[in-house]
């Protein structure tokens, strides 16, 4: 059974810091693109960063780069989000995903499995 356990999140003030990360089991995590997404209230799910299996590349939303680092560890099966210079509008529940591929259009990010974890809320003031 493919499980994703988000956390890491919280309520931080604009300009601030977190790092997400997401737990993962029931699927072979080392040979997996993995990918980042967040749903804000009343928006559709949108696709934040994905790195390649071997971590080598990486892609990021545009209204991200710069600020997001992904990061994965197959040791731990672990994959990371590093969020710098936090702003309201980032504000959102963040889920992780195996993606079929790690796109350079995150648009196009896709959750190879049905199943998504339960997120990870975070909210930034202003």
């Amino acid at each position: 059974q493919v499980q994703m356990v988000e956390s890491g999140g919280g309520l931080v003030q604009a300009g601030g810091s977190l790092r997400l990360s997401c737990t993962t089991s029931g699927f072979n995590f080392g040979p997996a693109d993995m990918g980042w997404f967040r749903q804000a209230p009343g928006k559709e799910r949108e696709g934040v960063s994905c790195i390649t299996y071997s971590g080598s590349t990486s892609s990021y939303a545009d209204s991200v780069k710069g600020r997001f680092a992904i990061s994965k560890d197959n040791a731990k099966n672990t994959l990371y989000l590093q969020m710098n210079s936090l702003k309201p509008e980032d504000t959102a529940m963040y889920y992780c995903a195996a993606v079929s591929f790690c796109s350079p259009v995150i648009s196009e990010l896709q959750n190879r499995f049905s199943a998504w974890g339960q997120g990870t809320q975070v909210t930034v003031s202003s």
